[in-house]
């Protein structure tokens, strides 16, 4: 329990801190969003319309420690204000459309690059040395240096545009309207093959190389040494003895890579054009829209922290050393 309340102590300061740092980046960005909106509008709005923009979006000159306890307020609050970009929504609801399609694109590739990835990695060690670990453990190094810009775009140009196999961009047909239906669901699947399969791809060498590193430096423990010697199967000793041990480095990576989820994927978002977090912070940062932009940091970090403190309390479970730190 004390380790508990440490973690959760540690998380909550961590979240203060980021917080602190997500209320200043905006501010020290260059160019004002309501000086963006006249200069869209050709000069055409009337000089008193430029204070009455200024009150509505709260970009009120006041004290910066005043505006720094006001924004505190609105972070406990889940009240981020109103989008410039996408006026005259509020920040929440513009960021609720867009949850739904991050958790599924990138929380189902995170997890398919994991599982596959460890899979690979554990049976790479376990066969150091053959043709197997030969093949797959250069082929994942060569594929974890490629940028992830560079594959989606060359998964877009072949599937999408040369073969035609795939659709090149949105998260379903646009002439279908949402709705629990065979139709709409199966399009959702068939627009994401391509970018949660490109998430996923660029993933997998990572966890892969990192599973076969750790599964080796356990196959020589005793405990590993033990379980042969008691004529227990490779594939118990493999998984039950080796494997559990080798998966807790990998539960770290597994943890960040989860929690930048709520992010999104921004490169893989803007080159298929998905209607995620990702491209929506991309707009808001192009548009100056501070609300947006620093609502969704907020969530981010919630996220990150979050999924963080869910991977210490596993920890707890995978390693009953820490149940007696």
């Amino acid at each position: 329990m004390s380790f508990i309340l440490r973690r959760i102590l540690f998380y909550i300061v961590a979240f203060l801190v980021a917080a602190s740092i997500n209320f200043m980046l905006p501010r020290l960005m260059p160019g004002n969003p309501i000086d963006i909106m006249f200069a869209n509008a050709g000069n055409t709005l009337p000089p008193e319309a430029k204070k009455a923009l200024a009150e509505t979006f709260g970009f009120v000159e006041r004290p910066l420690y005043e505006e720094y306890f006001i924004y505190l307020k609105s972070v406990f609050s889940w009240d981020f204000g109103i989008s410039i970009k996408y006026y005259p929504l509020t920040v929440l609801d513009v960021l609720m459309m867009a949850l739904p399609w991050t958790l599924f694109l990138a929380g189902t590739s995170v997890i398919l690059a994991f599982c596959i990835g460890s899979m690979l990695g554990v049976y790479a060690a376990w066969k150091r040395g053959s043709w197997f670990d030969s093949l797959v453990s250069p082929s994942a190094l060569a594929v974890q240096s490629v940028p992830a810009l560079v594959v989606a775009i060359t998964t877009l140009y072949v599937f999408g545009l040369v073969l035609q196999w795939l659709p090149t961009g949105y998260a379903y047909a646009p002439a279908l309207d949402p709705g629990w239906t065979w139709s709409y669901f199966g399009s959702i699947a068939y627009h994401a093959i391509m970018p949660v399969g490109t998430l996923a791809f660029v993933s997998l060498g990572g966890y892969l190389i990192t599973m076969r590193n750790n599964m080796i430096g356990q196959l020589g423990e005793e405990h590993v040494v033990m379980g042969h010697a008691k004529g227990l199967t490779d594939s118990r000793v493999r998984y039950n003895y080796a494997a559990r041990n080798a998966l807790l480095p990998s539960m770290t990576a597994f943890a960040l890579s989860l929690g930048s989820v709520m992010g999104g994927s921004l490169i893989i978002e803007i080159v298929f054009n998905y209607p995620g977090l990702g491209n929506l912070l991309f707009q808001g940062i192009i548009a100056r829209d501070y609300p947006l932009i620093q609502g969704q940091l907020i969530i981010m970090t919630l996220a990150m922290l979050t999924a963080n403190l869910l991977i210490d309390f596993i920890y707890i479970f995978l390693d009953p050393r820490l149940r007696k730190a």
